[in-house]
């Protein structure tokens, strides 16, 4: 692997594609077109023959994604591949509508299935352009894109040759896992950092709790240095909300560098965090503190607005900001809650029930709790091939992913000191040696793949 100032820094070309709004319906949207971006770098490519590694675009501005996943251009140089990044439909810059792009019914073209057809489009007309017709594609993805990166795979094996799915919690939003895991997960990261952690943050929950009862908004608002007096048990929901994302976010991000994704965050936040937890004299100005990494990393807010740091969604785990926010909105299809049992958060339920409630009065459809799992296999994987599903111990989303390889081509990749898709990031001189090993493997099974692609298509006489 590339280390230090040799790491290759590719020049993206950013450009865009005339893809179709509705793959399946021909009578639909006037058989319209929308412009999906893309970026792309052939710098590393020899051309003509060597693969394409094709990035299955996620839930936000693909220059975030690019910027953020190093070892795929790493991994590039190495193996003499062209990269692409595709951003995903009604995210960033990909608005089949515009402005319009989220009222109903134009909404509704935004699905799992329009996406991965997106993909399949626009890799095979790539391809044919640029004279790669011969080349294996190999997809990657980190998070929703990983899982979007399995399901091209199960989907179209005739167009990928394999995915390395890094972070893909495929399982747990299929439904298939406890609605208490994630919340559950978080709370171990800080738990295993020090149980007096997880301590003193269910004890700063417990005495917002004591003062949201007796209605000291005042008080509140003084110690979160709130913009607006709270006056509601909406208004303290919403706090609830900020504060649990804050420590979600860290867990996810755990690093053990500083990184700009999904906001700015200190090497190893979750240290960071419980340092100052356990640092401060009065425990709800150690939970502002601590939420503070989060919201106000740079220091310049005087105060938090709850409604502008924070949306509450769909997604219990937190939906970002934007047009982004209300396209993961739609999208999304998950019941975790906190119990404040088994995990340090306040209660905060959210059955299938609550779901439906809010999906029908939001955007007028009702949830499909099995589709998922119908549509893209659960863990009936047995009859697929070529994946990688890589994950991060420190990860609260890895239990709701592959942990145990299938077969000898459905491969499980645990890392020790990982967080959320560590193994995509590029190579820095903090990473843990458990990283180091999994990119190593991750790099030898893919040129493994791009080989026997290559034998076949010898076969075939291309």
């Amino acid at each position: 692997m590339f280390h230090g100032c040799t790491d290759p820094k590719p020049q993206f070309k950013e450009k865009y594609f005339p893809q179709i709004m509705d793959h399946f319906n021909f009578n639909s949207m006037g058989n319209g077109t929308y412009e999906q971006r893309y970026l792309i770098t052939d710098e590393y490519w020899k051309r003509g023959s060597g693969p394409i590694f094709f990035y299955t675009g996620n839930e936000g501005d693909i220059w975030e994604f690019a910027l953020n996943s190093g070892f795929i251009t790493e991994l590039a140089a190495q193996q003499r591949a062209l990269v692409i990044f595709a951003e995903h439909r009604y995210y960033g810059k990909s608005l089949p509508f515009g402005q319009d792009s989220f009222n109903i019914p134009e909404v509704g073209l935004l699905t799992v299935e329009q996406a991965l057809a997106d993909y399949a489009i626009m890799i095979t007309e790539l391809k044919q352009q640029l004279g790669a017709s011969a080349c294996p594609v190999i997809v990657f993805g980190g998070s929703y894109g990983g899982m979007l990166s399995v399901y091209m795979r199960l989907r179209y094996p005739n167009i990928v040759a394999g995915a390395l799915a890094a972070s893909a919690p495929i399982l747990s939003t299929a439904g298939m896992g406890e609605s208490k895991q994630f919340f559950q997960d978080v709370t171990s990261d800080f738990e295993n950092y020090a149980p007096e952690c997880r301590d003193a943050v269910r004890g700063a929950f417990q005495r917002l709790q004591d003062l949201a009862q007796i209605e000291d908004y005042g008080r509140i608002q003084s110690a979160f240095s709130l913009c607006k007096t709270p006056s509601s048990y909406k208004d303290i929901h919403q706090l609830n909300g900020l504060l649990r994302n804050a420590f979600t976010l860290m867990a996810m991000l755990d690093y053990p560098y500083s990184t700009h994704f999904m906001g700015s965050m200190p090497a190893n936040p979750v240290k960071v965090a419980c340092d100052t937890m356990l640092g401060g004299a009065d425990l709800l100005h150690a939970l502002k503190d601590t939420a503070g990494i989060v919201y106000n990393s740079t220091g310049d807010l005087t105060c938090f607005d709850l409604y502008t740091l924070y949306v509450e969604c769909a997604d219990p785990t937190g939906c970002g900001l934007g047009f982004n926010s209300l396209a993961w909105d739609y999208q999304i299809e998950m019941c975790f809650e906190s119990n404040n049992v088994s995990d340090m958060f306040p209660l905060m339920p959210f059955t299938e029930k609550q779901r439906e409630q809010y999906c029908s009065k939001r955007w007028g459809v009702i949830p499909r709790p099995g589709w998922l799992k119908t549509q893209f296999w659960g863990d009936a994987l047995s009859t697929a091939s070529n994946i990688i599903f890589s994950n991060g111990d420190l990860d609260p989303w890895a239990n709701g992913g592959v942990r145990k390889s299938l077969s000898s081509s459905l491969i499980a990749i645990n890392i020790s000191e990982g967080a959320h898709h560590l193994d995509l990031r590029e190579a820095n001189d903090a990473d843990p040696a458990s990283v180091i090993k999994a990119r190593k493997m991750e790099s030898d099974t893919i040129a493994q793949w791009v080989k026997m692609e290559e034998r076949k298509c010898l076969q075939r006489g291309f």
